[in-house]
Protein backbone atom coordinates (compact mmCIF):
# COMPACT_ATOMS: atom_id res chain seq x y z
CA UNK A 1 0.00 0.00 0.00
CA UNK A 2 1.19 3.25 -0.94
CA UNK A 3 -1.30 5.67 1.15
CA UNK A 4 0.00 6.45 4.43
CA UNK A 5 -1.38 8.22 7.69
CA UNK A 6 -2.38 12.20 7.10
CA UNK A 7 -2.38 11.94 3.10
CA UNK A 8 -4.89 14.46 1.50
CA UNK A 9 -6.95 12.07 -0.55
CA UNK A 10 -10.28 11.82 -3.19
CA UNK A 11 -12.58 9.40 -2.75
CA UNK A 12 -13.24 7.98 -7.03
CA UNK A 13 -15.65 5.43 -6.45
CA UNK A 14 -18.82 4.76 -4.36
CA UNK A 15 -21.22 6.13 -2.36
CA UNK A 16 -19.36 8.60 -1.07
CA UNK A 17 -17.10 9.62 -4.84
CA UNK A 18 -15.06 13.36 -5.17
CA UNK A 19 -15.24 13.62 -1.29
CA UNK A 20 -12.21 14.75 0.03
CA UNK A 21 -10.33 14.39 3.29
CA UNK A 22 -7.14 13.02 5.57
CA UNK A 23 -6.11 9.45 6.29
CA UNK A 24 -7.06 8.84 9.64
CA UNK A 25 -5.63 5.27 9.89
CA UNK A 26 -4.34 2.63 7.47
CA UNK A 27 -5.10 -1.47 7.45
CA UNK A 28 -2.35 -2.72 6.19
CA UNK A 29 -3.64 -6.57 6.50
CA UNK A 30 -6.80 -5.55 4.68
CA UNK A 31 -5.78 -2.95 2.39
CA UNK A 32 -8.35 -0.68 3.46
CA UNK A 33 -8.00 3.09 5.04
CA UNK A 34 -10.20 5.37 6.86
CA UNK A 35 -10.70 8.45 5.94
CA UNK A 36 -11.70 11.47 7.74
CA UNK A 37 -15.48 12.67 7.04
CA UNK A 38 -15.84 9.74 4.41
CA UNK A 39 -18.14 6.78 4.90
CA UNK A 40 -20.06 7.22 7.98
CA UNK A 41 -21.92 5.13 9.53
CA UNK A 42 -24.08 4.65 12.52
CA UNK A 43 -23.41 2.39 15.70
CA UNK A 44 -25.69 0.95 18.55
CA UNK A 45 -23.25 1.31 21.57
CA UNK A 46 -24.13 0.10 24.73
CA UNK A 47 -24.00 2.29 27.78
CA UNK A 48 -21.21 1.45 30.56
CA UNK A 49 -19.61 3.15 33.65
CA UNK A 50 -17.85 5.33 31.60
CA UNK A 51 -19.87 6.69 28.91
CA UNK A 52 -23.68 6.86 27.77
CA UNK A 53 -24.85 4.66 24.89
CA UNK A 54 -26.85 5.82 21.99
CA UNK A 55 -26.41 5.68 18.34
CA UNK A 56 -22.67 6.85 17.44
CA UNK A 57 -21.52 7.98 14.09
CA UNK A 58 -17.91 7.31 12.94
CA UNK A 59 -15.59 6.50 9.85
CA UNK A 60 -15.87 2.99 8.41
CA UNK A 61 -12.51 1.93 6.49
CA UNK A 62 -13.08 1.75 2.92
CA UNK A 63 -10.95 -0.27 0.15
CA UNK A 64 -7.70 1.74 -0.43
CA UNK A 65 -7.82 1.00 -4.06
CA UNK A 66 -10.93 3.31 -3.77
CA UNK A 67 -9.13 6.47 -3.17
CA UNK A 68 -6.20 8.51 -4.98
CA UNK A 69 -3.68 11.04 -3.51
CA UNK A 70 -4.21 14.82 -4.25
CA UNK A 71 -1.44 16.16 -5.90
CA UNK A 72 -0.02 19.11 -3.41
CA UNK A 73 1.07 21.15 -6.54
CA UNK A 74 -1.71 20.41 -8.72
CA UNK A 75 -4.29 20.00 -6.59
CA UNK A 76 -6.09 17.02 -8.54
CA UNK A 77 -5.96 13.12 -8.00
CA UNK A 78 -2.80 11.42 -8.62
CA UNK A 79 -0.95 7.79 -8.55
CA UNK A 80 2.21 7.65 -6.30
CA UNK A 81 5.31 6.02 -7.39
CA UNK A 82 8.76 5.54 -6.21
CA UNK A 83 12.22 6.57 -6.76
CA UNK A 84 15.46 7.47 -5.33
CA UNK A 85 17.04 10.82 -3.92
CA UNK A 86 20.49 11.97 -3.90
CA UNK A 87 21.17 10.47 -1.05
CA UNK A 88 19.85 7.03 -1.99
CA UNK A 89 16.85 6.81 -0.14
CA UNK A 90 13.47 5.62 -1.48
CA UNK A 91 11.07 8.61 -1.41
CA UNK A 92 7.21 8.57 -2.75
CA UNK A 93 6.40 11.35 -6.21
CA UNK A 94 3.28 11.85 -8.03
CA UNK A 95 3.15 10.74 -11.38
CA UNK A 96 1.03 14.01 -12.65
CA UNK A 97 3.70 16.93 -11.06
CA UNK A 98 6.66 14.45 -10.67
CA UNK A 99 6.55 16.60 -6.89
CA UNK A 100 8.04 14.39 -3.71
CA UNK A 101 5.43 13.70 -1.34
CA UNK A 102 5.74 13.54 2.17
Amino acid sequence: MKLKVGDKVVVISGSDKGKEGKIIKTLRSENKVIVEGVHIIKKHKKPTTNDAGGIVELEAPINASNVMIIDPKTKKASRISHTTDKNGKKVRISTKSKEVLD
